[in-house]
Parts: C-alpha cells; sequence; structure tokens
C-alpha cells in the first residue's frame, strides 16, 4: 500500500457519504445513529488491541534490550507521555482549537447577520435574497461542524502519522466513522458537510507527508513501539464511542513518540 492511501480514503468517505446524507435531509432516525457510531466502537475498540499486542510481540521477540524490557517501555512510555501531556494539557488545546474556530466562524456569521440587517434597514430583502442569505449561513455552519469533528483529535493525528509510514489501517476504520457520522450529520445540516473533505485532505496529508519523509530515518522496532502504545490510545478512542466516555485520549499522544524516541536510543 502507497504511503496517503488512508488519507484518499478517508477524503473520499466524506465527500461522498456527506453527499448521501444530504440527499436524505431529516429522514433518519438519531437511534440508528447511535447504533452504528456504537458499532463502530467496538470495531475501534479491537482494531487498537489488536494492533497493540501485534506491537508488543515485536518488541518481547527482539533479543537485544528493547526485547528485554519491552513491558517497561511499554507502559512507562503511555505514563510519562500521559503525564507530559497532562502538564500540557494537550486535551484542552485540542477542544480549545475547536472552540476557537467555531467561535471565529460565530462571529463571522454574526457580523453577516448584522449586515443583512443593516441592508434591510435600507430595503428589505426579497424572499430570494432572504433564501440564499440562509442557505449560506447553513452551509458555513455545516462546514465548520464537520471539519471540526474530523479534524480535531488524537485518530487524526496518529492515524495519519501511521498512514504516513504505510499502515493505512487506522485511516480505514475512520474513513468508517467519519462517513457513518457525514451521513447523519448532512441529513439534518446539509451539504456543507461533504466539503468538510478538503480540510480533512489538506490536514491528514500534510501530516501523512511529513511521517513519510522522516520514516526512512526510523528503525523497524522504534515503529513496532509505535503501534504498541498507539493501540492502547485507538483502543482508548473506541471505549469513548460506545460507552460515552471522555478518557483524555489527546493527553496520551506523547506516549507514543516517547515509546519510539526510547527505543530509537536502545536500538
Amino acid at each position: 500500500m502507497f504511503p496517503g492511501l488512508g488519507t484518499l480514503v478517508n477524503t473520499a468517505a466524506v465527500a461522498l457519504a456527506g453527499a448521501v446524507g444530504s440527499l436524505v435531509h431529516g429522514a433518519i432516525p438519531e437511534r440508528f445513529h447511535r447504533s452504528a457510531v456504537t458499532a463502530l466502537g467496538l470495531a475501534v475498540i479491537f482494531l487498537g488491541a489488536f494492533q497493540a499486542l501485534d506491537g508488543m510481540s515485536q518488541l518481547a521477540a527482539n533479543k537485544g534490550t528493547p526485547g528485554k524490557v519491552f513491558l517497561l517501555i511499554f507502559a512507562g512510555s503511555l505514563i510519562v507521555g500521559t503525564l507530559f501531556g497532562e502538564w500540557l494539557r494537550l486535551e484542552e488545546r485540542l477542544e480549545g482549537l475547536g472552540h476557537r474556530i467555531n467561535g471565529l466562524m460565530g462571529r463571522r456569521s454574526g457580523e453577516g447577520a448584522r449586515g443583512v440587517a443593516r441592508v434591510r434597514e435600507r430595503a428589505p430583502l426579497t424572499p430570494s435574497q432572504s433564501t440564499v442569505s440562509s442557505a449560506d449561513s447553513d452551509f458555513a455552519e455545516a462546514f465548520m461542524t464537520a471539519s471540526l469533528i474530523y479534524c480535531v483529535g488524537a485518530m487524526t493525528v496518529l492515524g495519519s502519522i501511521q498512514d504516513g509510514l504505510g499502515n493505512p489501517q487506522t485511516l480505514f476504520v475512520k474513513a468508517l466513522l467519519d462517513g457513518v457520522i457525514s451521513i447523519f450529520l448532512a441529513s439534518s445540516l446539509g451539504i456543507g458537510v461533504a466539503f468538510a473533505a478538503v480540510p480533512v485532505f489538506v490536514l491528514q496529508g500534510i501530516l501523512a507527508l511529513a511521517a513519510h519523509w522522516i520514516g526512512p530515518l526510523i528503525p523497524a522496532l522504534s515503529l513496532a513501539g509505535l503501534e504498541a502504545v498507539g493501540g492502547v490510545l485507538i483502543a482508548g478512542i473506541g471505549i469513548n464511542l460506545v460507552f460515552r466516555k471522555k478518557l483524555p485520549v489527546g493527553n496520551m499522544l506523547p506516549s507514543v513518540f516517547i515509546a519510539m524516541a526510547v527505543i530509537w536510543v536502545m536500538v
């Protein structure tokens, strides 16, 4: 599989599912949405567990130092990385980024609404003009809401890095998840959801390219450490989806890089 395949599949899933969802506007009950996301969450949990076990088995099979202390590396990286991410408040910063972007869009929408009001004071809008203005606002809301959901999160970062290193599996699952969400979101908000495929492609593409460029410099055993620790993070995302928990997976992101660096030094 070529690097970036997961990003392309994820982008296509958002665009196509968003288009389909906009065609069935308001026709899908919310309970189907919850059931589908729960089923996908279970798949994400088992994907993460399988990936973590696979990475750990590769570390354990090594005859050198990493193989002898692989459990210490695995657990230590998770603990230290999580504490470091907690200190940096990565989860809060990711959420804050989303709120800032949403607030920026809200201010622009407010300015647009005030502009429309000023125009109405001078000359009332015709029905066709009012419809166009409302459609523009709905499109912007749908686009921004979907973009935040798909682009801000640990699965986006981790999946894109793995995609750039030649493993698109995580982004394949993310494509399924985003596709399901797109159908239900677009059925409520409209076609703007489909255009969130653009920021998905740009952000994940940049991360995948960066990982691809530095990938040849990283030892294979370090990549196994990434898979082992990253699998735990993916399983955590699945737990959040299924049980409606709020595990701070974003704060755990440094664990992946700590595991890679420690093993790199040991090899």
